[in-house]
């Protein structure tokens, strides 16, 4: 068996030894943890507040954009860290580039902000 074959088999090995492992260990949560059944613990928790009504209700739209923007400033912060990391490596040009990447996403934020999305209420 070639070396190339021999290191995806190595993984493959490791990958089920994760899995079965994590089978094992749901198995045995299974079988040691105490079986109580009760009728409020089925029931749906509310910051404890009793729940009234139906258990659906539409969400702010607003919520949503604003879960987005953080999602795309926190992706933001992922691709600064390489680059701040390795910043003498690419000199001038590094640099340039991470100024207009910067220059996008303040031209987002500003569009959001001028269009209202980051007032909460």
């Amino acid at each position: 068996m070639s070396d190339y074959l021999r290191s995806y088999l190595t993984v493959g090995i490791f990958g089920l030894v994760g899995v079965a492992l994590v089978g094992v260990f749901l198995g045995l949560g299974r079988i040691l943890r105490p079986d109580h059944p009760n009728l409020a613990k089925n029931e749906a928790y509310e910051s404890g507040v009793e729940p009234t009504g139906d258990m659906w209700s539409q969400a702010n739209i607003r919520y949503y954009v604003f879960a987005l923007l953080f999602v795309m400033f926190d992706v933001e912060a992922v691709f600064i860290f390489p680059w701040a990391a390795r910043l003498e490596a690419y000199e001038v040009f590094g640099l340039i580039e991470m100024a207009i990447f910067i220059f996008i996403l303040l031209l987002g934020l500003i569009y959001a902000w001028r269009k209202g999305v980051l007032k909460w209420v």
